[in-house]
């Protein structure tokens, strides 16, 4: 076994042990991530891991996005629209003007242009660690909903800033106009783009049957949109969201259900994957850059990454805390906002965890400018990038679930009343059908009396979770039934094993019948 096999093995372990230790001390996967890759790069004896600059952003950042857009509560993004577009476009550029100060300001030699190139880089928040625990915890949708919109669309401004500062940076001039037009052009060829990828994928993938496929296409979407965008110069992050969104309007209208279940599952491995190995390739390479900024004492370095940590989370915090009350006064034709209490202000501002996107940026920094010499700085830059992404994840994610605690239980959330009313609409609506089957004479009519009784009370059981009716322990009995059901699974999956055991059923056989039951387990209502 060479040297590669062994570095791919042990980094497949390693992600393995730090995502099992993460389930295990229920925290979100990227805390440990971030804590695990940056002890990993410090073993003696590892080899230093070099990606190719234009591969990073390529490879990586496609199926981050296309996955967050996919699953993402587009719905509330237009209801949202005015503060979506504050949090995502002038926030960045106020982060990033902030930290390019603050940086500028207390490191000796760093340049406009290249301080400018670590504000971009660590302006978009990445949603993944904050909106696992705010879901795990049950926080209002609708605060879940805005950390997903921002940090879905954050990234297309921050990476169109990221582009100009390090062209201002490799070329050694800027143009504002020239950057203007380009951002504009961007944004119009961008979507473009991801809405004619989007259609044409749903388009194929309604015509195809095979689940192994159709989840094959739903991978390389966001290739398909991010590639070409890139390549003409458009914006290859609003291309992917693009192509993402349109997906999720028509997938539950050309997907059958094998595939769309089977979507689910794969995408969640992936986006694991790639943010695992982002974190552990990080940490491989976090020994060298260290040992590259040498001429830097230790604790000057822990300096600079408290400055620029603290820049980040105390303009995001400033920001929801005086901007959102300014626009709303400005903005008088659009209906009043639902007022927003310093609570729910704060865990808003103390949200904006940064994550496998800008680190994904930093390694993509080139390592030359125009004139073949070495990019100013880079090695910092990355040290920076890795701190702001350590401090946001390990600081304010290890906190923020005291905040999101207390926001529920000071919070009525109108959420659940949304669930309910549509599952009580589809119980009814399967009532319905039942009748007309019946009417048809389609259906025999013990059968249709035992998927009645089963509906009926479904639909009974959400009317009383709405008020309509008086609750006459439905809510207990349902209960009880899938405790029920729940211990009967388990009993056939037991069953199961036994057999495979004793050699009376192959493995085949096991894992079809397992998968059957799963799903099964899979229908019982919360």
């Amino acid at each position: 076994m060479n040297h590669v096999e062994v570095l791919v093995t042990g980094l497949l372990l390693v992600v393995a042990a730090l995502g099992a230790l993460a389930c295990r001390l229920s925290v979100p996967y990227p805390i440990m991530l971030v804590i695990g890759g940056a002890a990993f790069g410090f073993v003696p004896g590892l080899p230093e891991i070099q990606l190719e600059p234009d591969l990073v952003l390529a490879l990586f950042l496609p199926p981050l996005l296309y996955k967050s857009s996919i699953y993402a509560n587009f719905g509330d993004f237009r209801s949202n629209f005015r503060d979506l577009t504050l949090s995502a476009v002038v926030l960045v550029l106020v982060t990033m003007a902030g930290v390019a100060w603050a940086a500028h300001a207390i490191i000796p030699g760093m340049a406009w242009s290249t301080a400018f190139v670590l504000g971009a880089i660590v302006s978009p928040t990445d949603p993944v660690a904050a909106t696992t625990i705010m879901q795990r915890l049950d926080a209002p949708r609708r605060l879940v909903s805005s950390i997903e919109g921002e940090g879905l669309f954050n990234d297309a401004t921050a990476l169109v800033a990221y582009r100009v500062a390090v062209a201002a940076t490799v070329a050694g001039a800027f143009s504002l106009v020239e950057a203007g037009l380009r951002f504009v052009f961007g944004v119009i060829a961008g979507v473009a783009i991801g809405l004619a990828v989007g259609l044409m994928s749903a388009w194929v993938r309604r015509h195809i049957s095979d689940p192994q496929i159709s989840v094959t296409i739903s991978l390389l979407t966001g290739y398909a949109a991010f590639l070409p965008a890139q390549a003409v110069g458009a914006s290859a992050v609003l291309a992917t969201v693009a192509a993402g969104i349109v997906m999720a309007v028509r997938s539950p209208e050309v997907l059958d259900a094998r595939p769309r279940l089977q979507g689910y599952f794969v995408w969640d491995i992936v986006d694991f994957l790639i943010n695992a190995t982002l974190f552990v390739v990080t940490g491989l390479q976090l020994h060298a850059i260290i040992g590259g900024l040498g001429h830097y004492s230790p604790g000057v370095l822990a300096a600079y990454a408290l400055v620029v940590s603290a820049a980040v989370a105390l303009i995001r915090l400033a920001w929801f805390f005086v901007v959102p009350s300014i626009a709303g006064l400005l903005d008088r034709r659009s209906p009043p906002p639902r007022q927003l209490g310093g609570l729910w202000r704060l865990t808003l501002g103390w949200s904006g965890m940064r994550g496998a996107v800008s680190l994904a940026v930093a390694l993509a920094v080139p390592r030359v400018v125009g004139d073949g010499s070495a990019f100013p700085q880079r090695d910092l830059i990355v040290f920076l990038t890795f701190a702001v992404i350590f401090f946001t994840l390990v600081v304010q994610g290890l906190t923020l679930p005291t905040l999101v605690r207390r926001l529920v239980a000071a919070e009525s959330d109108p959420d659940t009343d949304e669930e309910f009313r549509a599952r009580l609409v589809t119980a009814k609506a399967a009532l319905a059908q039942i009748d007309a089957l019946v009417a048809q004479q389609l259906v025999r009519g013990d059968t249709a009396q035992r998927m009645r009784s089963m509906y009926d009370y479904r639909a009974h059981r959400f009317a009383a979770r709405l008020g309509k009716i008086e609750d006459a322990g439905y809510e207990d009995r349902s209960q009880a039934y899938q405790d029920t059901v729940r211990l009967v699974l388990q009993a056939q999956r037991d069953a199961l094993i036994a057999m495979r055991r004793d050699g009376r059923v192959s493995n085949q056989v096991l894992n079809r019948i397992l998968r059957e039951l799963d799903l099964e387990e899979s229908r019982l209502e919360a």
